[in-house]
């Protein structure tokens, strides 16, 4: 209590919390205190044994800090308390240390020892701190012990303690940059980093210490864009930037083809013969043609769908980077989504808003149509700032044309009036640029313009003089009245610039006022002495002209302004006498060039082109310090030109081993245990998939017709060990293996077996079938093109308990062993074909109701009463995909469809069944899958290879893929005997479940624990053709693979399937109300699946 009653008697302190004393600064009231005194009864509470008096100490210290108080004189009390056993003073000494470790590096390295120790600290905060500390003290002598520091805490097992090691590597950097090598190797450690506090803090690093290293981000590129949704804001804006650098070094333009026209059409403008203009237009289309069409990087579009939604962020810095991103990567048609978020920022503070003007000034110059339905949004206020209103005016002016002209001159009318003169003469020459640019107003500008002449305000005037001149170089001759008008004003502006455009003016068009201007040079000859420089320069121009073209009446007037000049003390306008004389007035020893004086002074001199001031500013990168500037920023990185050749994709590729290597269940569990807790395979949240509209809507829509029969009929005791399913497996891929090679060869027949016919899908029938199958794979070529890095799986944010305990749940094993004879039969005809279907072709619907059909659906039937495919309730005909066009594969073409039948070998993956056509001429040999290059979590079970396809024949293969409960792409590599072909198969998120049958009961017991996140609700307006129960289930089936739960509501419908690969519950339930409303629900435990399927279904019946 001693030191707490001496610190409580000295000088009135107080030790209670409530009251805000802070040792004895002069803001505390002790002004007249001596300095030995200051702060002693902070000393004092640091030197107690008190933990209490010394937490309150750091309090009060660190609140001066933060009040911008000098607290240095405390730094031996303070250090000696680093090593404190209380957490919450050790804390708060090393957030003291922080700030003033660099002033007091003596001190600071005395206690080095102790920020070593407390980097092994069992708290996280504490050995972040002590790193902290350790990168602030500025001494060449510990980097060594930095270095080490830094190492050790990259491998931390905090991620907070990594972020901090990233922070420290560009301070070690400044202090040491030889350490250049050995921190790179830190950055790349960090970069593969797969948690989002790390990654905006390493990006920053790598941006600091070697942003030309582009090879280090390559592998991590992928995981930079799907993690970029979830990392902290300032962190998204560095690695945007980033990523802005990266893919302008990796992708193509992919305005390429657009701007070679727009080069074709400028030639054609400016030519001055109509013929040239046309054959220029026709070679730049014929470049067009000769390129090759572009196709969007699945890369590029990654990063393209994963920043969009931030452009709803909070942060203006971050929907800043995500407008430049899309400024300088986005195709045309795509840009125009940040224009909305930009003017939303414009509601911001006056600072926010200068520099998202200027950037929109800029982009308004090259994407004007982008921002002219927000017009209104640039008029200007009253209360806005000058440099605000003048940005505002240069955006009108951007955005004038045609159509919105005559209500933007109505506006600038307004602003002439205002009382802020640089305003009002930034207005002028806003008028003045609309006229040059729009040719039909110009006389109306014109003549407003000189209306203006008459005005009060001397700088109105003088600025509409100036704007006026340039306009009359367009057409003089038809304005000759103005320029005698503006030649009478010299008697009253004073405005220098506005007296010298007066003179330029009367002096270039003195033939059309033969009387005027000799008077005019008169009186400015009276006045030449007290004129400002710029004034006189256009006096002894005038005098020039006018003796060249009426020396009678103004020889003497000339020689005497010359005269004048000689002496004058400016030497710019002596030498410009000098200069002039010679060249009038010829004499002896006047050279050649005085025979040429009328060509130098009386030349056309074409007319100025108005532009504006942000015309070239796009070559730095929007929203930098430099295009802000228009100059280049210390530390600016240039934005690379777009390649040429597209660099290789695959170097992005990541090597993920696959989960079928694993030989036990153990394996398995370890590698769950190791993997980390965000995977690269972290999905997008919600907001990303609902935003991205434009892109998923072809995608999300196909689906194939037939759905996988009753669950019940591939199950079995759980009891069967995993080493005789792997043998089982083994053995079948051998049989397959042969029985491919005999259907090959059975397939070079003249008449196609049974077996051949059932591989046919039925849409391939009759000419006009396939022609439409044609076109529609084609679109489906474009769409999976554009496509293929669909969003994530978010399955690895759920627990891996939970994971397993679905799985045990819901496998399904394979069928139980049946004499020897049906079994091989089945197995090899599910490997290598579509699961035998009923020889009827037709579909179901054709003769059964659909209420019929769904009930049929829940029956549970054994492997030898029915086939899988007997029962499933078909809802049209499966819709194919272009896979491979058979120009692209030289004559081979493949199409996939997804069957919605279990697959064989494994109940967890979706069962692709894809078509091989030999088009060619020659026949193709060794038809297998290579290399997949899968995302964390997927699988792949391939279909044996194909040994020979004659010219003319058709293949169907089954494959299965297990997508991770995710519509990202499966990777993999087509190979023949001469070309591999690289291959993309995206799943519509329907295709990822599988029907479950229901009770009305359980339904609704399962539907009433998925509420909450888990609900998501849609109201819609259902399409015309789209009216009656059997409708609605028929477009709900074809877009998801559900099966119809029975209800007793003839105005609701109901669905439940269930996820493939994890049996996460799917259920859709649809309401309908009058005159066409109704309301979609669906409840599922993953929420991004809950939102793609949402998209999907509303679209498929609002159709």
């Amino acid at each position: 209590m001693s030191s707490s009653s001496a610190f409580n008697d000295d000088k009135g302190g107080s030790s209670s919390i409530g009251e805000p004393e802070y040792g004895h600064d002069p803001a505390s009231g002790g002004i007249f205190s001596s300095d030995y005194k200051r702060h002693d009864d902070l000393k004092e509470m640091l030197d107690s044994n008190k933990d209490s008096l010394k937490l309150e100490a750091m309090k009060r210290i660190v609140a001066m800090i933060a009040r911008g108080k000098n607290a240095s004189d405390l730094f031996p009390a303070v250090v000696k308390n680093v090593a404190c056993k209380n957490i919450e003073v050790k804390k708060l000494v090393y957030v003291y240390l922080v700030r003033y470790a660099e002033e007091q590096q003596d001190l600071a390295l005395l206690s080095i020892s102790t920020f070593q120790r407390g980097l092994k600290d069992p708290n996280q905060l504490i050995r972040a701190s002590a790193l902290r500390v350790l990168s602030s003290i500025r001494v060449t002598i510990i980097v060594p012990i930095m270095m080490l520091a830094i190492r050790e805490a990259a491998s931390d097992m905090s991620p907070y303690v990594r972020k901090t090691a990233a922070h420290a590597i560009p301070k070690l950097y400044s202090l040491d940059p030889d350490q250049k090598d050995q921190l790179i190797e830190v950055i790349e450690k960090l970069l593969a980093d797969k948690t989002t506090l790390v990654a905006g803090s390493v990006v920053m690093a790598f941006e600091e210490v070697c942003p030309e290293r582009i090879d280090l981000i390559h592998k991590n590129y992928r995981k930079l864009c799907n993690l970029l949704i979830d990392v902290e804001e300032w962190g998204q804006v560095v690695i945007i930037n980033m990523l802005t650098r990266y893919a302008r070094t990796q992708f193509l333009n992919p305005n390429a083809n657009e701007s070679l026209l727009e080069e074709g059409t400028e030639k054609a403008f400016y030519g001055s013969d109509e013929d040239e203009g046309k054959e220029e237009k026709v070679e730049a289309a014929a470049l067009v043609a000769k390129r090759k069409p572009y196709v969007m990087d699945p890369d590029h579009r990654l990063l393209l769908r994963n920043t969009k939604p931030l452009l709803q962020s909070r942060n203006a810095a971050v929907v800043m980077a995500v407008a430049q991103l899309y400024f300088h990567l986005a195709p045309k048609a795509e840009v125009g989504v940040i224009a909305k978020a930009l003017v939303r920022l414009m509601r911001s503070h006056s600072e926010v808003q200068y520099v998202v003007l200027q950037n929109v000034a800029t982009m308004s110059i090259k994407r004007r149509g982008m921002f002219e339905p927000y017009l209104k949004s640039f008029y200007i206020r009253s209360t806005d700032p000058t440099q605000i209103k003048v940005l505002k005016l240069e955006v009108l002016t951007n955005l004038a044309n045609e159509t919105n002209i005559s209500t933007i001159l109505r506006e600038f009318q307004t602003y002439i009036k205002s009382m802020d003169k640089d305003f009002v003469a930034a207005t002028i020459q806003a008028i003045g640029r609309c006229a040059t640019s729009i040719g039909e107003v110009r006389d109306t500008c014109l003549n407003g313009l000189v209306q203006l002449l008459s005005n009060r305000d001397e700088l109105v005037v003088a600025e509409s003089v100036v704007v006026i001149k340039k306009l009359l170089q367009m057409q003089p001759e038809r304005h000759s009245d103005i320029i005698k008008h503006m030649a009478k004003l010299t008697d009253n502006i004073q405005v220098p610039m506005a007296r010298a455009s007066i003179l330029w003016l009367i002096g270039e068009y003195c033939e059309h006022i033969p009387k005027i201007a000799p008077d005019v040079l008169r009186k400015m000859a009276k006045s030449f002495t007290n004129e400002e420089d710029i004034v006189k320069l256009q006096v002894l121009n005038l005098a020039a002209k006018l003796y060249l073209t009426n020396s009678k009446q103004t020889k003497l007037l000339t020689q005497y302004v010359l005269n004048l000049a000689k002496y004058d003390q400016n030497y710019d306008i002596r030498d410009r006498a000098r200069f002039i004389r010679q060249l009038i007035v010829p004499t002896d020893k006047s050279g050649a060039l005085s025979k040429y004086a009328k060509k130098l002074f009386l030349a056309l001199k074409p007319a100025p082109v108005l532009e504006s001031p942000f015309k070239d500013r796009d070559h730095f990168q929007l929203g930098s310090l430099s295009h802000l500037l228009n100059a280049k920023a210390g530390g600016y990185q240039e934005l690379p030109d777009w390649p040429e050749v597209a660099p290789d994709p695959s170097v992005r590729n990541v090597e993920v081993p696959e989960w079928t290597k694993c030989s036990s269940r153990e394996k398995r569990k370890e590698k769950k245990v190791e993997k980390p807790f965000y995977s690269d395979s972290e999905g997008e949240s919600g907001p990303t998939e609902s935003a991205d509209s434009d892109s998923d809507t072809g995608s999300g829509t196909g689906s194939g017709s037939e759905e996988s029969g009753s669950e019940s009929g591939s199950e079995e005791s759980e009891g069967e060990s995993e080493s005789d399913k792997e043998e089982e497996e083994e053995k079948h891929k051998r049989k397959s293996k042969s029985r491919a090679k005999k259907s090959t060869q059975e397939s070079e027949g003249s008449e196609p077996s049974s077996e051949d016919e059932r591989k046919k899908p039925p849409k391939g029938k009759g000419p006009k079938a396939a022609s439409d199958s044609e076109s529609e794979e084609e679109e489906e070529e474009e769409e999976s093109s554009s496509e293929s890095s669909e969003s994530e799986s978010e399955g690895e944010s759920e627990s891996d308990t939970d994971t397993r305990m679905k799985q045990k749940t819901c496998a399904s094993k394979p069928p139980p062993r049946q004499p020897k004879k049906e079994t091989e039969m089945s197995l090899l005809d599910l490997d290598d074909f579509e699961p035998t279907p009923s020889p009827q072709v037709t579909p179901v619907n054709n003769f059964v109701s659909s209420s019929l059909v769904t009930d049929l659906e829940g029956l549970s039937l054994s492997d030898s009463a029915l086939s899988p495919a007997a029962v499933s309730p078909a809802s049209g005909p499966v819709k194919s995909y272009e896979l491979l066009h058979r120009i692209t594969g030289e004559g081979l073409s493949v199409s996939y469809c997804f069957s919605r039948q279990p697959f064989s070998h494994d109940p967890h993956m979706v069962s692709v069944q894809m078509q091989f056509t030999n088009n060619g001429d020659t026949e193709a040999r060794n038809l297998r899958i290579q290399e997949p290059k899968l995302q964390s979590g997927m699988r792949i079970a391939e279909f044996p290879e194909i040994d020979v396809l004659p010219p003319g024949e058709t293949v169907t293969m089954v494959m299965g893929i297990d997508f991770s409960d995710s519509t990202q792409a499966a990777n993999f590599q087509l190979c023949t005997h001469t070309r591999k072909f690289f291959l993309t198969i995206q799943p519509p998120v329907g295709e990822l479940m599988m029907p479950v049958f229901m009770t009305e009961n359980e339904f609704k017991k399962e539907q009433g624990q998925l509420t909450g996140m888990n609900e998501i609700t849609e109201k819609l307006t259902l399409g015309e053709t789209c009216q009656g129960d059997a409708a609605i289930v028929q477009r709900v089936t074809s877009t998801a693979s559900l099966s119809r739960v029975p209800c007793g509501s003839e105005m609701e419908c109901r669905f439940a399937g269930k996820t493939v690969t994890s049996g996460s519950l799917v259920l859709v339930t649809i309401v309908t109300r009058e005159q066409l409303v109704a309301q979609l629900t669906v409840n599922c435990e993953k929420m991004l699946i809950g939102t793609m399927l949402v998209k999907d279904i509303l679209q498929a019946l609002s159709q």
